[in-house]
């Protein structure tokens, strides 16, 4: 990475996934909406209820209307035609219950019904699996082991399950044997679906001994493994052909007869069905009645562009064509993120960023048969043969490197240095006149004064309009409100924000957050107090963890208001127990006098004497089980006690 920038990297698998993406964003960009019409009819029979039809066919060819001209011809014939029943298909039709869940499966239904991401389903089911304190039992396992690409189960869980099926649903919905899938092409063996390691042990069992969002993926995967050995749903379906002309149209209507498997469980989708499984009930019909026409309906449509890959549809993507494995599904998506190939738009879909089109082009370019999607595959199957004994690991390595090794050192002479580029800005300096030139830097393309390095000035570029949804345009913003220049965007290692263009001279900035996929800019907030230190007024600021209070001089005065707790420190007696932040966010409290005294505590002190030993302060925390909780910090005293009504909201198990 010695020609792009440091902290990047590339993998047989990951730069794939990358591709995937970059590919299917420029397939969006490329994307030329057609214009094409739908018709449908609303109809009336001798008995209610009216109902609709769609236009199917047209001269017997599949129906196709593609511009105004064309529907408002039709529109004209359609209401000169008598509209006929030509066709009545009735049907019983079944749905069958899916599998238990292989890990991709676990990700992606995790994603679509939970919005859990990839890597988080992996860190929850692996909590599952480790085991839990539940009552009397102890330390139990919930689930079976989470990596796993085979639907297999085992006898013993099979019989337990169809015992649990009748007990609690009845004989219509235990299959006359146990249901056995089919695992996919070249799926290992090793582990069993996931599962629940007890069918007894119900969601509603445990809910008390896990976490929120641990309780709901167990449900997730309970529900799915009792679904699985459940009967069929039943729909009734009825289909009916009208013919209007050279027109013919179609309506469908569909009614649940036994609900089979769906009573428990239905699987979600990563798009909106094209057909949904219910349809209105239709009226009674019969082959050549003739049907009053109440309105015709044309709807002008334009085709739409794939849609951006979400963790989910990526998962399932890499799934369908052979690449990764069970266990690297997670670490794929998780790399393509933290490396920040990638970013989501506001409704969680990834867009590739500058820096991970750059990568994609660049390896593509140098290493095409490398990162080939079938390439790929076909490794995948080699490592998988090689772990059977079936082929020589030797072989297949040699066979790889060597093609590697020549083509590594043609891009070492070859690939583009993009430190080194520069390509004209077209504007001056405007600190010295000379001319601006588009440079690659650590966080993408910025400008630099050609001057350098007599001339150190530099400037962000002007981020461009970003795709609709997307996650990236800037919010417009004041001037800086202490020097009065404009504000600049600027990116920086926690994300994007507004800086003052007068840098160095004037170090103002300003936040910006994303609410509910609302973009926002954080600009501080003075108060009616001062500095104790320089006298300057205080400000509310807004930081990595959050508001905090600060001095408007910042960073010429570095004073910071701690939140007091009232409570003197228990170790030196001199300082208070003031709350602070962790690195990572948590809250704690810890003596004014730090570091000469280093007494902390992680539960919230009050100042409040013990009701029952009359200590100094007492602590206040919130457990799973009572909720918040009071108690003193002298374990010889004992006192402890729920509150029952908290005068603040109790803070939400994550």
């Amino acid at each position: 990475w010695q020609k792009v920038r440091g902290g990047l990297s590339a993998g047989r698998v990951q730069s794939v996934a990358l591709r995937m993406v970059v590919d299917r964003e420029r397939e969006i960009r490329a994307f030329i909406p057609e214009e094409y019409w739908n018709f449908s009819a609303l109809l009336e029979a001798a008995s209610p209820p009216v109902f609709t039809a769609k236009a199917v066919k047209y001269d017997g060819k599949k129906f196709k209307i593609s511009n105004q001209e064309e529907a408002d011809r039709l529109l004209a014939e359609l209401r000169q035609a008598a509209f006929t029943v030509d066709s009545i298909e009735k049907k019983e039709k079944k749905r069958r219950p899916v599998p238990p869940f292989i890990t991709s499966k676990l990700q992606q239904e995790a994603y679509r019904k939970l919005r859990f991401s990839v890597k988080k389903t992996m860190m929850l089911a692996q909590r599952l699996y480790e085991g839990v304190e539940v009552g009397d039992e102890g330390l139990v396992g919930l689930i079976t082991y989470m990596r796993t690409d085979s639907t297999r189960v085992a006898e013993s869980a099979l019989q337990d399950v169809r015992g649990f099926v009748k007990e609690a649903y009845g004989e219509p919905y235990l299959p006359p044997k146990p249901v056995v899938y089919q695992g996919r092409k070249g799926a290992q063996d090793a582990h069993e679906a996931i599962r629940p390691t007890s069918v007894m042990r119900r969601p509603e069992q445990v809910r008390d001994y896990v976490g929120r969002d641990e309780y709901r993926l167990y449900e997730l995967i309970w529900k799915r493994f009792v679904a699985s050995q459940m009967n069929p749903a039943l729909f009734d379906e009825t289909q009916v052909d009208i013919e209007a002309g050279k027109t013919l149209f179609r309506a469908v209507g569909s009614v649940l007869k036994f609900d089979g498997f769906l009573r428990l469980y239905q699987e979600g989708q990563d798009e909106a069905p094209v057909d949904p499984e219910e349809a209105p009930l239709l009226p009674p019909l019969t082959v050549g009645e003739r049907l009053k026409v109440q309105n015709i309906l044309p709807e002008q449509k334009f085709t739409q562009p794939p849609p951006r890959y979400t963790e989910s549809s990526l998962v399932k993507a890499l799934e369908e064509k052979g690449i990764g494995r069970p266990s690297t599904y997670a670490q794929i998506v998780s790399v393509i993120i933290d490396r920040e190939y990638v970013k989501k738009d506001t409704e969680g879909r990834f867009l590739p960023t500058e820096i991970g089109e750059v990568v994609t082009d660049l390896l593509v370019a140098h290493f095409d048969e490398i990162f080939d999607y079938d390439y790929t595959a076909k490794l995948e199957l080699d490592l998988d043969e090689i772990e059977n004994g079936q082929e020589d690991w030797v072989h297949t390595l040699k066979e790889f490197y060597s093609e590697f090794a020549r083509e590594l050192q043609l891009a070492k002479v070859e690939m583009k240095n993009l430190k080194k580029e520069e390509t004209p800005a077209g504007i001056q300096c405007t600190k010295c006149g000379s001319e601006m030139m588009i440079r690659w830097g650590r966080f993408g393309k910025f400008l630099a004064c050609s001057n350098y390095p007599a001339c150190k000035n530099t400037q962000e570029i002007a981020k461009e309009a970003s795709a609709p949804g997307a996650d990236g345009e800037a919010p417009a913003t004041d001037p800086c409100d202490k020097c009065g220049q404009p504000m600049v965007l600027k990116k920086g290692r926690y994300g994007d924000f507004f800086a003052c263009s007068g840098y160095p001279d004037c170090k103002n900035t300003r936040k910006i957050v994303r609410i509910k996929g609302e973009t926002k800019v954080h600009s501080d907030k003075p108060l009616d107090d001062t500095c104790p230190q320089c006298g300057a007024n205080l400000v509310i600021k807004h930081g990595r963890f959050g508001e905090f209070t600060a001095c408007s001089r910042y960073p010429e005065c570095k004073y910071i208001k701690r939140e007091t707790t009232g409570v003197k420190c228990p170790e030196c007696g001199e300082g208070e127990l003031l709350q602070r932040k962790s690195r990572r966010g948590k809250k704690f409290y810890s003596c004014s006098s730090y570091p000469k005294c280093r007494f902390v505590l992680w539960d919230k002190p009050l100042a409040q004497p013990c009701p029952t030993c009359q200590g100094s302060y007492i602590l206040e925390r919130f457990t799973k089980k009572q909720g918040l909780v009071r108690y003193c910090p002298n374990k010889e005293c004992g006192y402890r006690e729920a509150v029952v009504e908290s005068p603040e909201p109790l803070p939400e198990r994550v």
